[in-house]
């Protein structure tokens, strides 16, 4: 089991921390906590201490009379620095939960307080679990600060949307449920993928699910998608310490609070989405079933049936979302497409998409087969690049994305010994 630093700073979420130190003691984990002084406002120390079974720290001048060590380990024989000492014996550190305050602390190295000095000098993995008002938390000094963080590796998670504090407020800003904290912590003690390279440091953007076009203001021409691939990649990527955004075009699937989700509904909405973060990101992973076609003309309100006329709609191409973006490509950038095949043929059409978008890989699955693809658990497909065919047999959609992305990192693998580590 691992030990657990839990930073606690203000805000009416404080209790939910209560219940992750619960879950993660419950779970075997070790657990010691630093609070800051706002905390205490709503949760004493005295709370922490009971479920921790260690001491609770607020001022950088404080003794610990545990002297930096984890309930399951034995004190020095000398009085350590505290910031020093508890990250130097941590697993991970886990700062929930983390306020608009402490998150642009965070992020301009700021070390005022133990927490932040703490956070300065920790070598450990890091997660940010923010909570607060939901206008703070889409503020665009908030969301530089979040974005600074990402790109020093640090696991930022999004959260909640729902009642907030203050009567009458909704939106995103609550901290995520505890079980999920400590999902998440758990995510970030496990071996890197199993044995598979580490993306710690590099942005990825996927998308996922099925576009839809408005013929009226109640039918719509669409793909067949859950999202489940698209969402098990953003899943495992996050995982393995990425930095994830998901376009996500009409998914109702649960979302994981370590992933940044933009909700679209057509094609054009996830070309602007896409766009306005591609620049910035070092792995595109396109799942999304993109309509081809979209009504040349959408009708307001609701069409009637008139007597046995049929009905005639003109339709119009949509944009080529994946070979717009990867024309647009910087050097450094690696893009994956997904096809989705019918029989016979699909490798011979995965391979043309391959060499005609000029993408690293082509994820190739045949919709044909009832058992896999569209809003099934597991999926088998077949992984083109320009050097190799990988099969992977039946297997659940998280066992794909990680051959996946361990296929992404093996084509990354000379850029980054030329260039080092992604930002």
């Amino acid at each position: 089991m691992a030990r657990i630093l839990l930073g606690v700073s203000g805000g009416i979420a404080v209790y939910k921390a209560l219940e992750l130190v619960r879950l993660a003691t419950g779970a075997g984990h070790a657990v010691r906590a630093i609070q800051t002084l706002a905390s205490q406002r709503f949760v004493g120390a005295a709370s922490f201490a009971a479920l921790t079974g260690a001491p609770v720290l607020t001022d950088e001048f404080e003794r610990d009379p545990a002297r930096g060590a984890f309930p399951d380990q034995a004190p020095p024989d000398h009085d350590p620095l505290s910031h020093l000492e508890l990250v130097r014996n941590a697993d991970v550190f886990v700062i929930a939960p983390a306020s608009a305050n402490t998150i642009a602390k965070l992020a301009a190295g700021i070390a005022d307080n133990l927490l932040t000095s703490t956070a300065l000098a920790a070598t450990c993995p890091l997660l940010v679990a923010p909570a607060m008002n939901n206008h703070m938390w889409e503020h665009p000094a908030t969301r530089a600060n979040v974005a600074t963080l990402r790109a020093r590796g640090a696991t930022v998670l999004e959260p909640g949307a729902g009642r907030l504090a203050s009567k009458g407020e909704s939106g995103a800003g609550r901290l995520p449920e505890p079980a999920s904290l400590l999902a998440a912590t758990e995510a970030l003690l496990e071996p890197a993928g199993g044995g598979q390279p580490h993306l710690v440091g590099l942005r990825v953007l996927v998308t996922a699910g099925g576009t839809r076009e408005p013929i009226d203001a109640v039918r719509y021409l669409g793909n067949r998608s859950s999202g489940r691939m698209g969402f098990a990649l953003a899943s495992e990527a996050a995982t393995l310490g990425a930095a994830v955004t998901v376009v996500a075009a009409n998914v109702s699937l649960p979302r994981d609070p370590r992933v940044r989700y933009v909700d679209v509904e057509t094609a054009q909405e996830l070309q602007d989405a896409c766009a306005a973060v591609f620049a910035d990101c070092d792995v595109l992973l396109m799942a999304a079933a993109v309509v081809d076609f979209r009504p040349a003309e959408r009708f307001d309100g609701k069409l009637k049936k008139r007597g046995d006329d049929g009905l005639h709609v003109d339709l119009e191409r949509t944009p080529d979302i994946l070979a717009g973006l990867a024309s647009a490509r910087r050097p450094g950038q690696t893009i994956v497409g997904f096809a989705a095949e019918h029989g016979d043929g699909a490798l011979a059409h995965g391979r043309e998409k391959l060499a005609r978008k000029a993408l690293d890989a082509v994820v190739v699955n045949d919709i044909s087969r009832s058992d896999i693809g569209f809003d099934a658990a597991d999926n088998e497909v077949t992984i083109v690049t320009g050097a190799e065919e990988i099969h992977v047999a039946l297997a659940s959609k998280t066992a794909v994305a990680r051959v996946v992305l361990d296929t992404v990192m093996r084509a990354r693998a000379p850029a980054r010994a030329t260039t080092g580590p992604a930002r």
